[in-house]
């Protein structure tokens, strides 16, 4: 995960060796704010990955297709194994998922039970309409929003 130092007003700049990498700070402030780490996938998939205490969260822009499946399939392979194994992955801001995405998700859900994980997948409409055309919804575990997936991590329901 990234960090960055911020000096109100001048922009970012890095902090000594003691830390492992780059905090958010202001002048006021002692704090330090984790921010999100970029992952560039292909030219049509872009998302952050963010370290949240037992989980991760994936937030995914673009197209999950055929092209863009085998870069997300590596690198969400790499991620789970290094763990946490509980995943966030949403989905809100995807413009298409194909075939091919559907089956990295799946893909993706098998592994992280594998590890001992689950896999919480937030979607938008278009999204949802996909995955219930091949009814996957219950395997992928839908939700409609971030929260509602942490919600669900945290709590989840007794079958």
């Amino acid at each position: 995960m990234s960090f960055a130092v911020r000096r109100l007003g001048y922009g970012f700049t890095p902090c000594g060796q003691q830390y492992p990498g780059l905090y958010l700070t202001s002048n006021w402030s002692t704090r330090r704010f984790p921010i999100a780490e970029s992952l560039t996938l292909t030219v049509s998939l872009r998302g952050t990955r963010d370290v949240r205490g037992t989980y991760q969260l994936f937030r995914l822009t673009g197209l999950l297709d055929a092209f863009s499946e085998p870069a997300f399939r590596k690198v969400m392979t790499k991620y789970v194994e290094a763990g946490p194994n509980n995943i966030i992955l949403d989905l809100a801001t995807i413009d298409f998922v194909d075939s091919s995405g559907l089956g990295a998700l799946v893909q993706l859900v098998k592994k992280a039970t594998t590890e001992g994980g689950t896999v919480q997948v937030v979607t938008n409409p278009r999204v949802t309409q996909t995955v219930k055309l091949v009814r996957l919804e219950k395997f992928l575990s839908l939700q409609p929003s971030v929260e509602d997936a942490i919600a669900h991590l945290e709590n989840p329901p007794s079958e």
